[in-house]
């Protein structure tokens, strides 16, 4: 953004602003993500859009961020969860929550489907991924699936690309989600992991539970 809103009612416009780009993005789709037409939805004037949001790739920049803010958010949650709740299938838990942001989602399906997508927004996108990878990392951890190393590290980087594949995939071929295809991806990914579990198991003698 151009700046940052400091105070409560520009904070409030600027989230109708951004309300009013997304369903601009869900109904027209990322092309028609322009300033005239978002302050047109949003019943504002373009220069007080311009304030803080000066053209399309600050929209896109602007919504991206919303939206990786709470998959990170739902993350930390389940993170925090997984020790206290002690998953049998941690896999599955996992997965349907996140497809569950695809089917709720509905911008984010569209802005990341789209062809529109930022160099900075493609560059928060690999970060976000790293950080995700995180937390699946702390999910093994807090149900002592595994001691904390750098291989782990690399392995959970490498299981939320290939569900973020698996997703993007089974949300492109049905709006609901190929039920075929994620329970492949939750097959594929529990031999995977299972198999991290048994490269790098832990050593503090706690219950185990399958990945």
């Amino acid at each position: 953004m151009r700046r940052t809103p400091r105070q409560a009612r520009s904070r409030a416009r600027l989230a109708l602003v951004l309300e009013a780009a997304e369903r601009v993005l869900v109904a027209e789709g990322v092309e028609a993500l322009t300033t005239t037409r978002v302050a047109a939805e949003a019943e504002v004037s373009v220069g007080s859009l311009y304030q803080y949001l000066p053209d399309r790739d600050a929209l896109i920049d602007a919504l991206a961020a919303g939206y990786i803010a709470r998959i990170e958010g739902l993350m930390d949650d389940l993170a925090r969860a997984a020790a206290a709740e002690r998953w049998a299938d941690p896999v599955g838990v996992l997965l349907d929550a996140f497809t569950g942001v695809y089917r709720t989602e509905h911008g984010f399906r569209a802005l990341w489907f789209g062809s529109g997508l930022t160099e900075r927004t493609r560059a928060a996108d690999r970060e976000h991924k790293r950080r995700m990878a995180d937390g699946v990392r702390r999910v093994l951890l807090a149900l002592d699936l595994a001691d904390d190393d750098e291989a782990l590290s690399r392995a959970c980087h490498a299981a939320v690309l290939a569900a973020d594949a698996l997703a993007q995939e089974a949300f492109r071929r049905d709006p609901a989600g190929d039920a075929t295809l994620l329970a492949e991806a939750k097959v594929m990914l529990r031999g995977y992991l299972g198999a991290v579990v048994a490269r790098y198991p832990s050593h503090g003698g706690g219950s185990r539970v399958r990945p």
